[in-house]
C-alpha cells in the first residue's frame, strides 16, 4: 500500500446497493467521518455529511441507501443523492452535493487516496 493510501475495507464488504462501510480519516481540520458504498459495480466514497446541514446521512450504522437501493438518503431530512456522483436530486439541498472522496479498488481491497481526500 502506498503512503498516499489507506485501507478502507475488503472489496467484498461492499455489496451492490447494500450496507456501506463507515471510516474516518484525518484532514487539516481534524477527523472526518466518511463512508463507502457500491453502486453499478463501482465503489463510491463520500464525507458522511448532508449537503443541507452538517449531520451524518446513515439512518442506522452503514445504512445509506433508500429502500429502492437506487439513492443515498439523509435520515434526518430525506434528501436524496445520486450514489455515483453525490449530487442532491431531491430534498432541502437540491442542487448541492456530497463531498466525493477518491478511492481505489484492487487486489480484493478498497483504499482511500489521501492526497485527493484531504485536498480535493
Amino acid at each position: 500500500m502506498a503512503d498516499r493510501e489507506r485501507l478502507i475495507c475488503a472489496a467484498d464488504a461492499l455489496e451492490e446497493g447494500g450496507r456501506g462501510v463507515r471510516f474516518e480519516f484525518e484532514s487539516a481540520s481534524g477527523k472526518v467521518s466518511a463512508f463507502a458504498v457500491r453502486f453499478d459495480g463501482e465503489v463510491h466514497a463520500y464525507v458522511n455529511r448532508c449537503a443541507h446541514v452538517p449531520v451524518e446521512l446513515d439512518w442506522s450504522e452503514g445504512e445509506f441507501f433508500d429502500t429502492s437501493q437506487l439513492y443515498l438518503i439523509c435520515a434526518t431530512h430525506g434528501a436524496m443523492y445520486a450514489p455515483e456522483t453525490g449530487a442532491c436530486l431531491a430534498g432541502p439541498c437540491k442542487g448541492g452535493r456530497l463531498h466525493k472522496l477518491a478511492v481505489s479498488e484492487r487486489d480484493g481491497a478498497v483504499y482511500l487516496i489521501f492526497e485527493e481526500a484531504i485536498h480535493g
